[in-house]
């Protein structure tokens, strides 16, 4: 099945790909986070709202890019030949 925690242990190269793809998701989820707080920040200021709001235009991209980054991460697994779980899905 997509998304199943047991795919990162399959092989060593499912555990190096998991691995780069979480390093990814945690960064993405640390920069729109810090987006967020840094454009809540600057709304206190009637001469920052302009960046404010583009801070909170990047951070909610960001927020968009984590799942498609756990897709993609699971489009790899298939590119790896690993159909197992698909073809569970399928039946």
């Amino acid at each position: 099945m997509f998304f199943h925690p047991e795919n990162r242990g399959r092989s060593a190269r499912h555990l190096k790909l998991y691995a780069y793809f979480e390093l990814a998701y945690t960064l993405t989820d640390f920069c729109a986070a810090a987006l967020f707080v840094v454009g809540s920040l600057l709304f206190f200021s009637e001469e920052t709202t302009y960046a404010a709001t583009w801070l909170f235009v990047v951070g909610s991209v960001l927020f968009g890019v984590r799942p498609s980054l756990k897709l993609v991460r699971e489009v790899a697994y298939l590119r790896m030949g690993d159909y197992q779980d698909l073809a569970r899905k399928l039946d």
